[in-house]
């Protein structure tokens, strides 16, 4: 008998064979689970004891046992404490032939334990014992099995007739009378199905985040304890790749483990319904995606053929808006290099975080998933299209809200992002420059204030001239004709530019810039020397002052 299907000890107390039995000690180890039945026949027998193991005996190898060692009680206690530590379910003994009663020490040892001693009725057969207890047993594994296959072909029905995650979720809970949630590997509850109860019990343990994420990283599938009840966690893979996580929780009990047999099915069926949607996201994923770089191109077509073929994909395109990109911060250099199926893996994941969260703020915006960033295509809210200032006020706490529920509490194995804003869009034919604007946006803000920020075209200053000139060439041929040699990336030439920055932000205050890079004021005078032979009298020039700072950024952005 293997220990996938389990009774409780109690439950096998009803067998008809041992009507009479008494709990002798450790009634609190009564729902102790039965998976196989043995008859203590030799003193030593604790070398051959197997966990869930209900061991009964006539009490004889206890009584031989004791007499080699001359301490009947002592001995007993050791056999229980043995047992138990092995985590047998129980000790049966006829009591009265070769042992006249248990000695108060072992029973109260036994109480200690939760083990439970039991007083067979002394005219009970074992072989009876065996016969009953197993065909107990069997019956057990019998109902387990049907259970399960009931639920797994309910299940493969559910998904022939194109049911979704909730409806799996549902008849999975239904039947195991547990709670269940459908979450991405991140914890992004795809679907659900607890009650107002259970979902106030979860949050009062902390297992949801501020901005609704589940906290997978806490669970596992290993029994979490919360209150009287349980959570497990089963993942959901299939064909080597992880697709979401299968969380069960039940309020006022521990999840049998036949019940895990029962989620693992459930994890499967699950697996193969988010392939099959994976697959065909992804045909639409592609022709939503060909599309909107069409837009963004300007190769769409005319307004009114975009404005109808955005339609059929479900999208309202609505202006005034503005174009968003974005993307994940790339890994530190002082990381280890990083497998492309891994950063595939986590750009899919990025993608339908960001998915997701527009999908629950309006599904008719526009948004795509272009292999190294997300775009999307957001409206200025109803009501705000009155003014510009308006509308921009109102794009920015929209933004600001979309970025936080992505972003989340950075748990589950979220990576940092950084996200650019395109200037407000009021036609389409400028949708290919407000997405250039936004590329801007996030490549010069990931530069200038690191990653994991939100950056408007707006507030880019200086580099929001930088980025209106398109020809690239033109910028980098005007920064090396005024920085000369500090142009090359020499650790001389950086050093000197970093000087160089320093003195134009302190206003060509030398004592203050100085004391900014812990310079001898006499150093600073020799730096700024060797500057102006490279440059030229900027220090009394203003024209070209503006000319190497404006150059400076270009380096910066260009690097």
């Amino acid at each position: 008998m293997t220990g996938a299907y389990r009774v409780s000890l109690r439950q096998v107390l009803d067998v008809d064979c041992l009507a009479g039995t008494t709990v002798l000690a450790g009634e609190a180890g009564l729902d102790r689970i039965v998976t196989r039945l043995n008859v203590m026949e030799v003193p030593d027998v604790i070398d051959w004891v197997k966990p869930d193991e209900l061991l009964v005996t006539t009490g004889y190898p206890i009584a031989a046992l004791a007499g080699q060692s001359g301490d009947q009680t002592e001995t007993f206690v050791q056999l229980v404490r043995d047992l138990a530590e092995r985590k047998t379910a129980a000790l049966g003994i006829k009591v009265g032939r070769y042992l006249d009663k248990i000695p108060e020490e072992v029973l109260a040892v036994a109480n200690s334990l939760g083990f439970p001693i039991l007083g067979l009725p002394p005219d009970v057969g074992f072989d009876d014992v065996l016969q009953q207890v197993h065909a107990r047993l069997h019956e057990g594994q019998a109902a387990v099995l049907e259970r399960i296959d009931a639920l797994h072909e309910a299940l493969a029905r559910l998904v022939l007739e194109g049911a979704d995650l909730g409806q799996i979720a549902a008849e999975v809970a239904r039947v195991l009378s547990v709670g269940i949630l459908l979450t991405s590997t991140d914890g992004r509850v795809q679907a659900e199905a607890i009650t107002p109860a259970m979902r106030q019990a979860l949050e009062d343990a902390g297992m949801f985040a501020p901005a609704g994420r589940f906290r997978v990283e806490r669970a596992s599938r290993r029994p979490m304890p919360l209150g009287d009840g349980q959570i497990r966690l089963q993942p959901v893979v299939a064909g080597g790749s992880d697709l979401a996580r299968l969380v069960c929780f039940s309020p006022s009990r521990a999840i049998p483990p036949d019940d895990l047999h029962a989620l693992e099915r459930a994890a499967t069926v699950a697996a193969l319904l988010i392939t099959r949607q994976q697959a065909v996201g992804a045909v639409e994923s592609k022709y939503r995606g060909d599309f909107l770089r069409d837009v963004f191109s300007g190769r769409a077509g005319n307004p009114g053929y975009v404005l109808e073929y955005a339609s059929g994909l479900g999208w309202n395109i609505q202006l005034p808006g503005v174009v968003i990109c974005a993307e994940l911060d790339p890994p530190k250099q002082a990381d280890r290099p990083v497998p492309g199926r891994l950063s595939r893996t986590w750009q899919v994941r990025f993608s339908a975080a960001w998915s997701q969260v527009i999908r629950s703020h309006d599904r008719a915006i526009p948004t795509a998933d272009f292999s190294a960033e997300v775009v999307t295509l957001l409206p200025v809210p109803e009501g705000s299209r009155e003014s510009a200032d308006e509308a921009q006020d109102a794009v920015r706490k929209t933004i600001a809200a979309l970025v936080t529920a992505v972003a989340g509490d950075k748990g589950g194995g979220r990576r940092p992002f950084s996200v650019g804003v395109s200037r407000l869009v009021w036609s389409l034919d400028d949708l290919p420059g407000a997405y250039a604007q936004a590329r801007r946006a996030t490549e010069v803000g990931r530069r200038v204030n690191g990653g994991g920020n939100t950056t408007h075209f707006d507030d880019l200053g200086v580099h929001r001239l930088i980025g209106l000139v398109t020809d690239k060439d033109e910028l980098t041929a005007f920064a090396r004709d005024v920085l000369g040699e500090l142009f090359n990336d020499t650790t001389e030439a950086r050093e000197l530019c970093t000087t160089l920055q320093v003195l134009l932000d302190s206003n060509l205050n030398v004592a203050e810039a100085s004391r900014i890079q812990f310079f001898h004021y006499n150093t600073m005078r020799y730096r700024i020397g060797k500057l102006e032979r490279i440059l030229g009298p900027f220090t009394t020039d203003p024209n070209l002052r503006l000319n190497i700072a404006m150059a400076l950024q270009v380096r910066e952005i260009q690097d």
